[in-house]
């Protein structure tokens, strides 16, 4: 006959095979507890009437255990799956656990929470690229390290061999006659005759560069000479007030002329008069000039 309160003085106070005692309290490892916490009303081996959830293959299964089957271990427990909506869940183990104890149903419907949440973030996990840590000897890491500094080495001195072969071969140390591998020579020639296409392609690609000369340099200086021939200097102003001086005096000459050619008549005088005022009176014209230091000169002429 089974009584709890003697089992659970047995493995509370003497010995338990699932019990773990560390600083923060005493647990328990059997995978029935619903809890996980070693006392009188979690322990499923104290308890004839107990009920827990297990988790088989992502799928939820409500365990429950009665009286009437402690006599026989291989049927000890009752399993009823759960349906994989929360809410629905929720109605099966109240369905199933009616008349249990308040408390029990509380803590495995917490349970049932605490597991959903757990799957749902395995789902997500399961969904995510994660970077996996692979560990390697340090044995290994010193080899491939020794055996990198040798190929490094054999391909300076082949490189150098090489080199040195092919200036001998350019210089003619060796004359016609020599033995060389076609593949590396062959492939040393075509470099060097895309080096040479490449010079070539640059030299045709440059553009021709854009200069810009004087043209008709002497026609230019003859046309700008003869029109602005007539047009005085600045140090020809002088020279033009002396000749339009000495052109006023030859008007008034020949206005005089004019008048002792003509005293019969009172008329002639007068037009002569009239034609000597004229002369006097002549049109002068402002001419501007711009030189090439930007001066800008004005000057008067005389219209003819």
């Amino acid at each position: 006959m089974q009584h709890d309160e003697v089992i659970w003085q047995v493995i509370r106070h003497k010995h338990c095979s699932y019990m773990a005692k560390i600083e923060t309290g005493i647990f328990c490892r059997n995978p029935y507890n619903v809890t996980g916490i070693c006392n009188r009303s979690s322990c499923p081996l104290a308890n004839s009437r107990y009920a827990t959830i297990r988790d088989h293959d992502g799928v939820f299964y409500l365990y429950m255990k009665t009286i009437e089957r402690a006599h026989m271990p291989k049927n000890l427990w009752e399993r009823v799956k759960l349906p994989r909506n929360y809410e629905k869940a929720l109605e099966t183990i109240d369905k199933h656990l009616l008349y249990w104890p308040k408390l029990l149903q509380h803590k495995i419907k917490q349970r049932l929470t605490k597991m959903t949440q757990m799957r749902i973030r395995m789902r997500k996990l399961a969904l995510k690229t994660r970077e996996k840590i692979m560990t390697t000897p340090r044995r290994d890491i010193k080899r491939e390290s020794r055996r990198e500094e040798k190929a490094v080495k054999a391909a300076v001195l082949d490189k150098a061999i090489e080199t040195e072969l092919l200036e001998r071969l350019k210089k003619g140390i060796y004359g016609d006659i020599y033995n060389y591998p076609e593949l590396e020579w062959n492939k040393v020639l075509d470099e060097e005759k895309k080096l040479a296409e490449g010079v070539e392609e640059e030299e045709e690609e440059e553009e021709p560069e854009i200069e810009y000369v004087e043209g008709y340099e002497e026609l230019e200086e003859e046309e700008d000479m003869e029109d602005f021939s007539g047009f005085p200097s600045k140090m020809s102003n002088f020279n033009d007030d002396e000749h339009d001086s000495a052109d006023e005096e030859e008007d008034d000459d020949d206005g005089e002329e004019q008048v002792v050619i003509h005293k019969k008549g009172k008329r002639d005088s007068r037009k002569s008069d009239d034609l000597g005022k004229s002369k006097k009176k002549k049109k002068r014209v402002v001419v501007e000039m711009e030189q090439e230091d930007g001066d800008v000169i004005r000057t008067l002429k005389t219209a003819s």
